[in-house]
């Protein structure tokens, strides 16, 4: 009988709730350890799930700045890591010690500069860019993100989209060959097509949605960097040029008084609907039709993936990594970075026209439905099984 394999994971909070890495890093244990695997997190803080998981707190005093918390982090995951014989030491881009790197951030210098697009005023925009490189946080993070390209034996590096493999043989210099390409997957019984008109209704009437009235949905925290200010104008443009019966659902961040006074001026306020945080966001998708994500930098969005497994078209840009999914024109449409509103007003109205809409979302369906979570796991666990046969 061969012995068990064990695997380390490092993240500061594990949480099936919590964001993509926290919630990734949860299903992945609980699929590894259905598959025989030992788990051990090393993290500040754990939920609890999944149970068996074998925890070891990384405790980092609350009081030091951003950039100290960064380091410390790291170094203590070198150090307890080091007198333990793991099969596998996963990076999530928070690390310095690893045999696997699959980092849901991206390269940090790269989308420091995608994001900071995000600020509307060009002299303010400006002024970040000269700031932003300045800052310890910020060479801290380059410093340990870039730890296993410094590595003399490169460990196996797994990029979650196209645009992130292009952007590690962009800036490190590895070949796309040294490069694993394992997408990003979701749940196929959570999120599904094949919903019911109760549930698209109940929903609905809740927030005093017609069942006529295409809905477009936003799902983010974090408003302004996923773009709601350039979708905000075109909501207002899509208006003035005559598009009428739709409404923008606005879910999870609640909007800034900033958010509220543009929302004021442009005089769309009929049009626009912020619901707030929702953990049911399989039910928002059932009662929506299109998802709008004209968001300045994602490695690889899991709405995107989510909506179109449900059978919504989605909107969003180049620098979303989601988009090297999506069949443009076809099963859904990829616009310019950083986001204009022009460009996405005219997509959305060629959506409210319900045939073409409604052909879309089949196309949509078939291609969400290529990438469920299960097979994300399989190519990764495939990596992981090789990896840990080469250490032993």
């Amino acid at each position: 009988m061969s012995p068990v394999k064990k695997i380390a994971l490092a993240l500061e909070n594990f949480s099936r709730y919590g964001g993509g890495a926290e919630s990734y890093a949860v299903s992945l244990a609980d699929r590894l350890m259905r598959n025989g695997w030992e788990v051990h997190f090393f993290g500040e803080r754990w939920d609890g799930e999944p149970g068996g998981a074998i925890f070891h707190r990384i405790s980092i005093p609350a009081f030091l700045p951003a950039w100290a918390k960064l380091l410390l982090f790291a170094l203590k995951h070198k150090r307890m890591v080091a007198d333990r014989d793991f099969d596998v030491i996963l990076g999530f881009g928070n690390t310095i010690v690893m045999n696997v790197y699959q980092s849901h951030g991206g390269v940090h210098w790269l989308t420091t500069y995608r994001k900071v697009y995000s600020e509307i005023n060009p002299a303010v925009r400006f002024i970040k860019r000269l700031l932003i490189p300045l800052t310890l946080k910020h060479y801290v993070r380059h410093w340990i993100e870039s730890a296993p390209f410094r590595m003399a034996r490169l460990p196996r590096i797994v990029a979650i989209s196209e645009m992130v493999r292009d952007d590690y043989v962009a800036y490190y210099g590895v070949s796309p060959e040294q490069v694993d390409l394992v997408y990003n997957g979701v749940d196929p019984e959570r999120f599904t097509a094949q919903r019911t008109s109760g549930e698209r209704n109940l929903f609905r009437a809740a927030f005093g949605i017609q069942e006529s009235e295409v809905v477009f949905l936003f799902v983010s925290y974090d408003l302004e960097k996923k773009g709601i200010i350039p979708l905000l104008h075109a909501v207002a443009q899509l208006r003035k040029q005559g598009g009428d019966g739709f409404r923008l659902m606005v879910v999870g961040g609640l909007p800034s008084s900033r958010i509220e006074r543009l929302v004021a001026k442009l005089g769309v306020q009929e049009f626009v609907c912020f619901a707030g945080p929702k953990k049911d966001v399989h039910h928002v998708f059932a009662a929506s039709d299109v998802l709008v994500l004209p968001t300045y930098y994602d490695t690889c969005s899991l709405v995107v993936f989510e909506a179109m497994m449900s059978g919504l078209p989605v909107i969003t840009t180049f620098y979303n990594g989601a988009a090297g999914i999506i069949d443009n024109g076809k099963d859904g449409f990829v616009v310019s970075h950083p986001p204009d509103s022009a460009e996405i007003a005219s997509k959305m109205a060629l959506l409210l026209d319900k045939e073409f809409r409604n052909h879309m979302a089949v196309l949509a369906v078939q291609k969400g439905n290529e990438y469920p979570l299960a097979k994300n796991h399989e190519q990764l666990i495939g990596i992981f099984d090789e990896v840990a046969e080469k250490h032993r």
